[in-house]
């Protein structure tokens, strides 16, 4: 199958799903390949979102025109629902109302995803330089103090508005959550922890703890992912040559972990007698961000590696992870594992469908995207 065939079938799988899924958003896979909906406030909010607004400007078939442009009151609505944000306004905003205003000029999008910014910037800890992670579950959780590997792909949201003549501060916050990432969640040897946790008060680093992965020494798979298509990302905005050397570290501890087929378990560190889910969406981030690592080194030789080394993985997930040929599937990829330790594997996710888009488009050459 060539990439533009997946495409073509990917695009069909969208459009005939609209329908169903009107205003409502993707959450998790059922077992029929149909997708459960998001309740009020997920973070996977925004990836259909991307799907839609990619499909649009790829094909220009206004279906997604329309179906894209009527996801976003629920973003704007959602900006003033505060207890609704964390680390994850990146995800939400930078594939719905940033793509809406770079592909219709938007403007009620553009202000609505410059307070998007505004309030991913207000969870900065100026102590310990880093934006916090999630909200308070219990009362007495370490969430206060915890960031996590995730919010490297939200930083694209923080760039983007410090060049809509945002507050500079802006670039300032994502460059310095990069750096303490390196500092604290990027190991030696180029795998990551998970989360990192902070003394809120003091800045003082603690510890690395997992939340979805297997232990708080291993390697949560998908983690790696974002570190690698993230890292690649904050190079690209500001050419810090620190961020290019640690995507590179964190690609290559992936490359050397991955198993036969290509297609990574939902950990890189799984002892004799643990799960082995693979973890799809794993894949489609990891190859993403390959292809965006290839396209911003300067060295042809080593870029063609990655590149190459993306389109294995794009293989490998076209030749056996995709719903594709099944005519009731709402989403695109099969065998995600979101959160192993609470039963979530094996699963459709619109994250791994929102990624293997990308990573077609950019196996194409593709090189603007939303982030």
């Amino acid at each position: 199958m060539t990439y533009s065939e997946a495409l073509t079938q990917a695009f069909d799988i969208i459009r005939r799903t609209i329908p169903r899924m009107g205003t409502d958003r993707p959450a998790i896979g059922r077992d029929d390949l149909t997708y459960e909906r998001c309740h009020d406030s997920h973070w996977v909010d925004g990836f259909w979102s991307g799907q839609l607004w990619l499909a649009y400007d790829e094909t220009r078939d206004p279906v997604f025109l329309e179906a894209a442009r009527a996801q976003c009151p629920y973003f704007i609505e959602r900006l003033d629902r505060p207890q609704s944000h964390d680390h994850d306004l990146g995800f939400l905003y930078s594939l719905s109302l940033v793509a809406a205003y770079k592909l219709t000029g938007d403007e009620d999008a553009r202000r609505g995803a410059l307070r998007a910014a505004g309030c991913l910037a207000e969870r900065y800890n100026a102590r310990g330089r880093f934006i916090r992670a999630w909200n308070s579950w219990t009362n007495n959780d370490h969430n206060q103090g915890r960031m996590i590997i995730d919010c490297m792909e939200n930083l694209g949201l923080l760039f983007w508005a410090a060049q809509q003549a945002g507050p500079p501060g802006y670039r300032d916050i994502a460059v310095a959550h990069a750096n303490t990432t390196i500092a604290t969640i990027v190991r030696p040897d180029g795998s990551t922890y998970h989360s990192f946790v902070f003394d809120p008060d003091t800045g003082q680093p603690l510890r690395g703890e997992t939340v979805q992965g297997f232990a708080d020494e291993s390697c949560w798979s998908r983690g790696q992912s974002w570190g690698i298509h993230g890292f690649a990302m904050a190079y690209q905005y500001t050419g810090d040559e620190r961020f290019l050397a640690t995507a590179l570290r964190l690609a290559d501890y992936a490359l050397a972990h991955l198993p036969d087929d290509g297609v990574p378990y939902w950990d890189y560190l799984l002892p004799d007698g643990a799960p082995r889910y693979r973890d799809s969406s794993a894949g489609a981030i990891m190859a993403a961000g390959l292809f965006l690592l290839a396209d911003v080194l300067d060295d042809e030789v080593k870029a063609a590696r990655y590149r190459a080394a993306a389109r294995a993985m794009l293989d490998a997930l076209l030749a056996g992870y995709t719903t594709f040929g099944h005519p009731g599937a709402e989403g695109l990829l099969t065998q995600g594992a979101s959160h192993v330790e609470k039963g979530y594997a094996n699963n459709m996710l619109p994250y791994g469908d929102y990624f293997l888009i990308e990573a077609l488009l950019r196996a194409r050459g593709r090189k603007a995207f939303f982030w």
